[in-house]
């Protein structure tokens, strides 16, 4: 049997698998099967391996004053070493980019989803090895929702009118880049009680919505090494 095919999806509390609740925090994670990555892995089947690096509060390439941890730019380069060879890097980020302390633009946004789809596409060779860099596909968070608790609403304030505006600056940023983009807005809402993650059957829909997009670039990438 060929080798599976193995996607790397780096995110944040979207790809953790954070289950909202109504009192924001603390909480609990979905189930495997009831995350957009499970239910990615559930359609593309028995060939492909899925590496989940999700962390939530995760953001581009900001440092968060309040935790070292969640600067995706600086983790990025070491999750894609470790788990060479990948054939493809999900991103999907850009979120916890929109809190009102980092007073970021959405154009900054996806400039910070740029410098992580750099680190992708420059990560040949990890180290001491030969792989190729792996394919890229960017994926633009839907936007935000109306807040009940206070707390949230407060550290994503502003953030629900620059949520609106990721997909357009991250689609030009995959035209820029000539890699592939997919909205998230166009398929789910954040519909969890919290405005800010997804419910399970979301999720799901997500997963289903992503896995035929990673079909179509593995079917084009064999349509192209055919030719």
């Amino acid at each position: 049997m060929a080798d599976k095919r193995s996607i790397l999806c780096f995110g944040d509390s979207l790809t953790w698998g954070w289950i909202p609740v109504e009192q924001s925090s603390p909480t609990l994670r979905y189930p495997f099967e009831q995350r957009w990555t499970g239910a990615m892995a559930g359609e593309l089947g028995e060939g492909y391996s899925i590496i989940e690096e999700g962390l939530s509060a995760r953001t581009t390439n900001v440092d968060d004053p309040n935790d070292p941890r969640l600067n995706g730019s600086a983790y990025l380069p070491s999750a894609l070493a470790s788990h060479l060879p990948l054939d493809l890097v999900i991103l999907f980020l850009g979120t916890n980019d929109t809190k009102s302390y980092f007073r970021r633009t959405p154009y900054e946004i996806a400039n910070g989803m740029g410098k992580l789809a750099g680190q992708v596409l420059t990560s040949a060779g990890g180290v001491g090895t030969p792989y190729p860099a792996p394919k890229l596909l960017i994926v633009a968070p839907p936007p935000l929702a109306p807040m009940p608790d206070l707390w949230f609403d407060g550290m994503f304030e502003g953030g629900y009118e620059k949520s609106q505006e990721l997909a357009k600056h991250y689609s030009a940023l995959a035209s820029f880049l000539k890699v592939d983009f997919l909205d998230a807005g166009a398929f789910v809402s954040t519909d969890g009680v919290d405005g800010i993650h997804f419910s399970a059957d979301t999720n799901v829909t997500l997963g289903k919505a992503i896995a035929r997009k990673v079909t179509e670039i593995f079917d084009r990438q064999s349509h192209q090494t055919a030719a």
